[in-house]
């Protein structure tokens, strides 16, 4: 009774699985649980089946792809906010919140601006002055649209 964790390719993708599923938590994009879902499948076929290596292979891939086509755009609908749902009145931790100015910038030049604690790129269509407030009109990912904050 001296089977290593090779010998049972169940065991196998039940790990890579949980493995993918734990590097979901820390690494952005939610496409890393899809291959997940996918390892799990191949594990739950090789616990009834017992198919080759090969065809293991082709399971895993299949079901992933098959699954972040078939449900990523559904599960993000439901567990994470759109842009259209930000429109409708949902509040963002950025928008319409107050930054400083960390350096001068205006319309086609990229500045810096403080948010939190923290330096971010920052853009407007006005120009912003070292150390002038401005309201954040919206995050595009790690830059920030703002506008001079009217006294």
């Amino acid at each position: 009774m001296n089977a290593s964790i090779f010998s049972k390719p169940e065991l196998l993708w039940f790990f890579v699985g949980l493995i993918l599923f734990l590097a979901e938590l820390v690494l952005p994009g939610f496409v890393i649980f899809f291959f997940g879902v996918g390892a799990w499948i191949t594990a739950l076929v090789c616990l009834v089946a017992h198919p080759g290596i090969n065809m293991q292979f082709v399971i895993f891939g299949v079901t992933s792809v098959l699954s972040l086509a078939a449900l990523r755009r559904m599960i993000q609908k439901k567990f994470f906010y759109s842009k259209e749902d930000l429109s409708e009145g949902v509040e963002d931790e950025f928008t319409g919140k107050e930054a400083k100015a960390l350096s001068e910038f205006g319309p086609g030049i990229q500045g810096k601006v403080e948010f939190k604690g923290t330096t971010w790129k920052a853009e407007s269509q006005s120009l912003i002055t070292v150390g002038q407030i401005v309201l954040i009109k919206e995050k595009l990912s790690f830059k920030l649209i703002v506008e001079p904050k009217n006294n």
